[in-house]
């Protein structure tokens, strides 16, 4: 099993007509990794707090459509977070989010993982706004230390992040030494400020970085580099592709013996390709399986 936690929230994406009008979309980082996951076949949970209001309800409707197990969620009376993605000609988004006592920032630390759980992903959100920032800090110590194989993705939000400084800090000095495999886009590695060698001295075995158009690269603790093309495509918009990515490298390292070599010029590849089919569509909606055995 692999288990995806934080954030579920609604995306208002911009409507074709009528001109200003926005469209309610089920997303969020872990979200999309969840359903991206369960579109795969992944045995995979999710675990976060979610709120009992309507688009809380549709959030889990969503994961239930996917196959997606929903016994580590919490529930809480708080609204659901909102999230306002500005796209920019090129189909790439950027945010602005209304967070304020929202249910998924009040998520706790829950009892150990079950047993099968094989892989813990986090991000976005959920690494920053407290109480809950704590709680899945907490939770990837925890199941790092039992050998579970951690991602990390931070999808950095700027205008949720008061303190950068601090949070650059505890991304190095506090959640990289229990990663096994680290995800992050340019804009991502622009903003931390920091270099590929850094990040895997700091406890990474694998740093993978999302390059748009040109791919993406991996880089191992063992001074190797791997990369795979972009697919190209007709781009609706980016919403969800980085979440198709993390989705996809956990399903090919979640299925690969633990210890083993990792072939990960094939890894990248069936990520790039799920990423492409996922920027054919508006919002996040990740491929199935079926769709990328062709």
């Amino acid at each position: 099993m692999i288990v995806v936690g934080g954030e579920a929230l609604i995306d208002l994406v911009p409507a074709a007509l009528p001109p200003g009008a926005l469209l309610p979309r089920r997303g969020g980082g872990p979200y999309n990794t969840a359903l991206a996951l369960g579109r795969l076949g992944a045995e995979v949970a999710f675990c976060s707090r979610v709120s009992t209001d309507g688009f809380g309800e549709s959030l889990l409707a969503g994961l239930r459509a996917a196959g997606v197990d929903l016994s580590l969620v919490q529930r809480g009376p708080e609204p659901t977070t909102l999230a306002v993605p500005s796209l920019a000609p090129d189909g790439s988004a950027s945010y602005g989010f209304y967070v304020e006592g929202t249910a998924d920032r009040l998520f706790t630390l829950p009892p150990a993982l079950p047993d099968r759980a094989r892989a813990l992903a986090l991000g976005t959100c959920s690494l920053v706004l407290e109480p809950g920032a704590s709680a899945y800090e907490a939770l990837l110590r925890r199941e790092s230390r039992r050998g579970l194989l951690t991602l990390l993705d931070p999808n950095i939000r700027p205008a949720l992040i008061a303190d950068p400084a601090a949070y650059r800090t505890r991304f190095l000095e506090r959640l990289l030494p229990h990663t096994r495999v680290l995800k992050l886009s340019e804009e991502d590695a622009a903003w931390l400020g920091g270099r590929v060698g850094d990040w895997l001295a700091a406890g990474p075995s694998a740093v993978v970085l999302t390059r748009g158009a040109a791919g993406l690269t991996a880089w191992t603790r063992e001074g190797a580099e791997y990369s795979a093309a972009a697919r190209p495509v007709a781009v609706v918009d980016t919403i969800g592709a980085g979440d198709t990515v993390n989705a996809a490298l956990l399903h090919r390292l979640g299925a690969a013996a633990p210890g083993g070599p990792v072939d990960w010029q094939e890894v990248l590849a069936h990520a790039a390709h799920a990423a492409a089919l996922t920027c054919t569509r508006a919002g996040a909606e990740p491929p199935y399986a079926a769709e990328l055995s062709g």
